[in-house]
């Protein structure tokens, strides 16, 4: 297994660990983080508050060296802000969200995209974008997407139950559930004191939940998820209600079985132990704080990671904070956007007109 393989599987482990870390329930920590993942499933609606820092980017290649475009790239995205506000209730199906994005460095720019999503369409209202210049009647009008129409135009039919966050949540409990039952609770989960968690203000938590990857647990995480957790989890995924929502074919999930039961055991194993010759985890860590009613009110994850690889000398370094906050769970949302009137719309042909040639 090369060493691109090797990353791949290390991004799964880390990425998946930040999903199932987000449905967390005084209890032993792994028997809390598989309590509150039903309970996750009794989310009918909530406010949300996300935040992405990237607190350092750095990449050196022989693409990136000399290429100035790249280091620009690089340097706004140092210390960039993404912020999701949100409101979200699943019957009707509606939700809101407003994403802010805050680049710094040379070329410094901050704007906001307000979004809408009702079961067949979502709605996207257009910024005034620095060095992007639209027409004067363009900008802060919502671009209406029809899912549906989207769907025909490509030639497919449109499934309702891709949008269907019920069995979405329905789902991820069954995959989260999975990668639990595999993990040692001893090695990757802990209690963390609520005084030491560093919870915002309004976090009522009763006990917070550490999931923790190390340089000397690493390669077994990753070990555990290809050979044990993996083959399970697509089985789940290979279920007709599930395989149709994300959107995957019968053959396509076979074929993912079949090449990994024919991969050779002993061809990963050697590649995953090649990760401490490039890979090194500064600190990978997320906590999830678990409110009196069994829910997972706040989530946190550092993550600082270093790649450099010996053979190409490329290196990466990245270093960035998650947060995720949750209230009002179960209770009646307001909704400060609402569903963009007809005025205030305008479809995806009425853009490439008003664009014309830029477009």
């Amino acid at each position: 297994m090369n060493k691109k393989f090797a990353i791949l599987i290390l991004t799964l482990i880390l990425s998946m660990t930040v999903v199932l870390a987000g449905c967390t329930s005084k209890q032993d920590p792994k028997d809390a983080m598989k309590s509150a993942t039903g309970n996750a499933m009794k989310m009918t609606s909530y406010e949300m508050k996300s935040k992405v820092v990237i607190k350092d980017l750095q990449v050196s290649s022989k693409e990136t060296a000399d290429n100035e475009a790249a280091s620009q790239v690089m340097s706004m995205l140092k210390n960039a802000e993404l912020t999701i506000d949100g409101v979200y209730q699943n019957d009707p199906m509606q939700t809101e969200l407003t994403m802010g994005i805050n680049l710094k460095g040379d070329m410094s720019m901050s704007f906001n995209i307000p979004m809408v999503m009702t079961k067949e369409k979502l709605y996207v209202k257009i910024p005034s974008i620095p060095m992007l210049p639209l027409p004067e009647d363009v900008v802060n009008k919502y671009l209406v997407l029809d899912m549906k129409e989207l769907a025909e135009q490509g030639g497919t039919t449109f499934k309702p139950d891709s949008l269907d966050q019920k069995k979405a949540q329905q789902l991820s409990n069954e995959v989260m559930n999975t990668l639990f039952e595999e993990y040692d609770g001893k090695k990757y989960f802990k209690d963390i004191n609520t005084k030491d968690a560093n919870l915002p203000e309004g976090v009522d938590a009763k006990q917070v939940v550490q999931f923790n990857v190390t340089n000397e647990n690493v390669k077994e995480a990753a070990e555990i998820f290809v050979n044990q957790a993996l083959p399970k989890i697509l089985d789940i995924l290979a279920k007709d209600e599930y395989r149709e929502m994300v959107g995957l074919t019968k053959e396509e999930i076979d074929n993912a079985k079949k090449d990994l039961s024919s991969a050779n055991k002993d061809e990963v194993s050697k590649g995953l132990n090649e990760l401490k010759n490039y890979l090194k985890i500064n600190q990978f860590s997320i906590n999830t704080a678990i409110d009196k009613k069994d829910f997972p009110s706040y989530q946190s994850a550092v993550i600082n990671v270093e790649m450099n690889d010996p053979e190409t000398k490329d290196n990466m370094k990245l270093a960035m904070e998650v947060n995720n906050q949750y209230s009002k769970i179960n209770e009646k949302q307001e909704f400060k956007i609402g569903i963009p009137k007809e005025g205030d719309v305008i479809t995806m042909e009425q853009l490439q007109q008003k664009m014309g040639g830029a477009y």
